[in-house]
């Protein structure tokens, strides 16, 4: 910027000089990207990670070899590095993180002259779920061998993240069976209208296909739909709560589940779940469900991460709505001893009960867990549960997961995995672990 002749103030003789912008100056910046990006910036920390992973499944899955006509591959380590730096800063959407990947410094300095679009963006965040868990479980598994990761005590924590479908997708099975016989009638035509069409030019042909696809894929949503509302129906007339005919599924992301959100409103979600470490406060294990209740959603995450890691831990920390009879008995069973607040203790104190006392329908394991709970050493074992599985929760939050931008149970979980390898990233900045 120049400075600016003098001006009037206004009002008064004093002569004021002002700084304006020239943009028409031709500048030359004999400064590269790296050159740009300071040295301690966390960017090049996430980069510095990335680049030491093992991403041969990756680089297997790339059909663009030597001595093959083709376009070169983005190289995936640079797309694991945009999604996790965008992360940390809570961005969520791909078209926004393909924005930046134009006129942010930092993303601009992962990629190195490498073009990215959202598409490809959007793509790589979901297809590689495996890759990702396997790095979760290896990432882990090391700590662990180290001694830095104990697995002495876990907690497990589930939090309701809104589905990328709307409320007003859902529809009852009459209406969803209407949809179909629409878009089988309208695939119908437009096969007919195709046959007739005498003329034939490509981008008439285009649009033909567009239109085709786009009802074939609107007719498939509505089989899924259709499919998951017999499971639905199911359940209900399980559970004996309210009709079958009232169950509803949503015609946009099927596997979606109206659940009763943290702000008691009910809005279309995914469970997900997090098992915490107590030692270092770092994501071991991630499930995700379309159940809104926690109950039944323990045992078989204990199960998985014991069987991933070889070890059970000795305790495992969990809310009341997780502490049902069948869950705990297994987890009893599994070697491990569980830790969760006593249903309506206050209620039962309050009509002289006894909330510890074993009830008639307990198993041994259940009265075990109520008679350990009265004890000052399981209290205290169970007050670390909110420092321990409510922070990985918390955190992931603040960085952007509180709505998913993707749809179904396979993709979802794959998000949820991207934001706890992003969340033990962090943790093992914070431990000065890398």
């Amino acid at each position: 910027m120049n400075a600016s002749p003098s001006q009037n103030d206004g009002g008064s003789e004093r002569q004021v000089r002002v700084q304006r912008p020239q943009r028409n100056q031709i500048e030359w910046r004999d400064a590269s990207l790296d050159q740009l990006i300071p040295r301690d910036h966390r960017v090049r920390a996430v980069w510095r990670y990335v680049d030491s992973l093992d991403v041969k499944p990756l680089y297997q899955k790339i059909q663009a070899v030597e001595g093959r006509a083709g376009r070169d591959a983005v190289d995936p380590k640079i797309l694991l590095a945009l999604w996790m730096f965008a992360i940390i800063e809570g961005i969520s959407s791909a078209r926004h993180l393909a924005r930046l990947c134009e006129r942010d410094l930092p993303y601009m300095w992962i990629c190195g002259g490498v073009g990215v679009n959202h598409h490809l963006l959007s793509d790589f965040r979901t297809e590689h779920g495996a890759f990702l868990d396997h790095l979760l479980a290896d990432t882990i598994a090391t700590l662990l061998h180290q001694k830095i990761v104990t697995l002495e005590t876990v907690a497990q924590d589930g939090m309701r993240v809104r589905a990328n479908a709307g409320s007003s997708s859902f529809r009852r099975k009459k209406t969803l069976e209407d949809y179909r016989r629409e878009a089988a009638e309208q695939v119908r035509k437009l096969r007919e209208d195709s046959d007739d069409d005498s003329d034939n030019d490509s981008s008439n042909t285009r649009r033909q296909a567009a239109g085709e696809r786009a009802i074939r894929e609107r007719e498939e949503r509505v089989e899924a739909a259709l499919k998951n509302l017999a499971e639905l129906e199911k359940q209900k007339e399980q559970r004996k709560k309210g009709s079958s005919e009232n169950a509803r599924c949503s015609t946009t992301d099927p596997e979606a589940r109206t659940m009763k959100m943290a702000d008691g409103g009910f809005r279309p979600a995914y469970n997900v779940q997090f098992a915490t470490d107590g030692e270092t406060r770092m994501i071991v294990s991630v499930a995700v469900s379309n159940n809104g209740s926690d109950g039944g959603q323990m045992a078989p995450l204990h199960k998985t991460l014991s069987e991933r890691y070889g070890k059970v831990p000795q305790h495992y920390v969990v809310d009341g709505g997780f502490a049902t009879i069948e869950d705990i008995t297994q987890v009893e069973k599994a070697g491990s001893q569980v830790a969760a607040p006593m249903l309506h203790e206050d209620r039962i104190v309050k009509r002289g009960g006894d909330p510890y006392a074993a009830r008639a329908r307990d198993t041994n394991e259940m009265a075990a867990f109520r008679q350990r709970m009265a004890t000052d050493t399981a209290k205290e074992i169970l007050k670390k549960r909110p420092s321990i599985a409510e922070f990985p929760n918390a955190e992931c939050r603040n960085r952007g997961l509180q709505q998913f931008r993707v749809r179904g149970l396979e993709k979802v979980r794959a998000v949820s995995l991207w934001y706890a390898i992003t969340f033990n990233f962090m943790r093992m900045m914070t431990l000065k672990l890398i």
